[in-house]
């Protein structure tokens, strides 16, 4: 029974014999056994066709005209799509000497005349046995070699990845190191009792990092200076801080800015997008201004806070994130609580722990300490001598209000120390609200008593308005824009509008 190939896998044969009776029994003794059976009549043709048909087994006679078989094994041998076939000699009897030179040159067996049919068979068989277990062989040890070439580039790329790993640690760690020296506690330079006490209120929150802090506090009291500080001196502070102001988020935006989105969510989302929370993990999400917060989005946010759980836009997977939440305002949270403007959930969620930041007049001992910290820092960035304040210009600071507090004090001595050039600093480089004038009737206006009576120039109707409000709060900024529903800073613009704004009489 034969045990050839089947026939979707029918072996190819060369035979090689310059004399035609010999092919003819080869071609027939083959073709019995189901092979393919290809003929050469000599050792150039024999090259020719092997290069074209790449066969299984080449049968090569030696005696044969022009290239001989040993000659013509030798170019075989060399040839790139043919150095791998077997060669099997066809020799006669008494050329068995010369068989030596046949393996020499490249053979691995030969039969001799007359053929036998058998043995042709049996050796062409085994010669392709043992052809396809090498090429087997070989196979697999070119997907080992290929598999171990990948395993030492894995192994390198992931040297290399460590490597970069340590050296962005070590950077991080650098990092951390300046950023918790310039937002760690040694960056509070206030000493009044009132700073003393929020320092030590930091210090006791240290080792508490998952209560929710909320911060409050007029504009300009250092808010997210207090925020940072909480960051940076507990274990996150190598994590993310990511800073928001909820003032400033578009409503219908604001789902999308805090939770992300996914790719075609809505119109414009070309691609996924990390939310504020997910890119606060395990670090700090601070949200400023929180009062102002959307009431659409402060639902949201609860869930968010209460479990860590969110669902960006567009997706059905849910996510979570590991966050410690602080937050600031300058708002009377209770009061929006009870207006209904604020959710009571979310308040009593956010203020695990309040913070309290006194403005900076209820605090005068530090405006000496401010005030020298912020020249000295202004003249190190401007590479000048440290400016002198003369004694008129300390008392004027002394006794003014600060309705913008420190943020307020650091402007005003920044642009004084370049109006001085560098000298000293005298009153008139300070460039204080005058506060008693901003709650002065307008110039060449009558006083107006009632809201029928206000004008009918838009701007002078507002101007009227912010210094009646200015006057019912004693001149507090703060209390002022409550008064008026606006931001202390539109209450600045309309006030420094003053010596601008036309008359009824123009």
């Amino acid at each position: 029974m034969s045990t050839s190939p089947a026939p979707s896998q029918q072996a190819t044969v060369l035979v090689v014999d310059d004399i035609p009776a010999n092919r003819n029994v080869l071609r027939q003794t083959l073709e019995s056994d189901n092979y393919e059976v290809l003929l050469a009549s000599d050792g150039a043709t024999a090259l020719h066709v092997a290069a074209k048909a790449a066969p299984d087994v080449i049968l090569l006679d030696v005696m044969m005209p022009g290239i001989d078989g040993f000659e013509t094994c030798r170019q075989l041998k060399a040839g790139q799509v043919t150095r791998n076939i077997p060669v099997i000699f066809i020799s006669a009897q008494s050329e068995t000497r010369s068989m030596i030179e046949g393996f020499q040159v490249g053979g691995v067996d030969y039969i001799t005349k007359p053929f036998k049919a058998e043995e042709v068979l049996v050796r062409v068989r085994t010669h392709l046995t043992n052809h396809r277990l090498t090429r087997e062989v070989l196979a697999k040890n070119q997907e080992l070699e290929k598999t171990n070439a990948r395993l030492r580039e894995e192994i390198e790329r992931r040297q290399m990845a460590e490597s970069s790993l340590e050296l962005a640690d070590a950077k991080l760690s650098l990092i951390s190191e300046r950023e918790t020296r310039a937002w760690g506690l040694e960056a509070f330079v206030g000493r009044s009792p009132a700073m003393q006490e929020v320092i030590a209120e930091i210090r006791r929150l240290q080792l508490v990092d998952n209560t929710s802090v909320l911060i409050k506090g007029e504009s300009g009291t250092g808010k997210e200076l207090v925020a940072r500080a909480l960051h940076h001196s507990g274990r996150r502070s190598t994590k993310p801080f990511i800073t928001v102001n909820c003032a400033a988020i578009p409503a219908e935006l604001a789902e999308s800015l805090f939770f992300g989105h996914v790719k075609g969510a809505f119109s414009g989302a070309t691609g996924n997008r990390k939310g504020y929370f997910e890119m606060a993990d395990e670090g700090t999400l601070f949200l400023d201004e929180i009062g102002d917060m959307p009431p659409v989005l402060q639902a949201k946010l609860l869930r968010a806070i209460e479990d860590g759980s969110f669902m960006p836009v567009g997706s059905s997977a849910e996510r979570h994130a590991d966050v410690r939440l602080l937050t600031a305002t300058n708002a009377d949270l209770d009061a929006k609580t009870a207006a209904g403007t604020f959710r009571e959930d979310l308040y009593f969620r956010i203020k695990g722990y309040e913070i309290c930041l006194k403005p900076l007049r209820e605090r005068l001992e530090d405006i000496q300490l401010f005030t020298t910290h912020f020249l000295s820092r202004f003249a190190e960035e401007l590479n000048i001598p440290v400016p002198v304040l003369s004694s008129e210009a300390g008392k004027a600071l002394h006794a003014y209000h600060f309705p913008g507090n420190v943020r307020e004090l650091k402007s005003i001595l920044e642009r004084a120390l370049i109006e001085s050039g560098g000298g000293t600093i005298e009153e008139f480089h300070l460039h204080l609200l005058n506060e008693k004038a901003m709650m002065a009737p307008v110039a060449n206006s009558e006083p107006v008593g009632t809201a029928a009576e206000l004008p009918l120039n838009l701007e002078l109707a507002e101007l009227e308005l912010a210094r009646r409000a200015l006057a019912e709060a004693n001149g507090n900024v703060s209390k002022a824009a409550q008064l008026l529903g606006i931001n202390r800073t539109k209450v600045y613009r309309i006030l420094s509008q003053q010596d601008s704004v036309p008359t009824d009489s123009g």
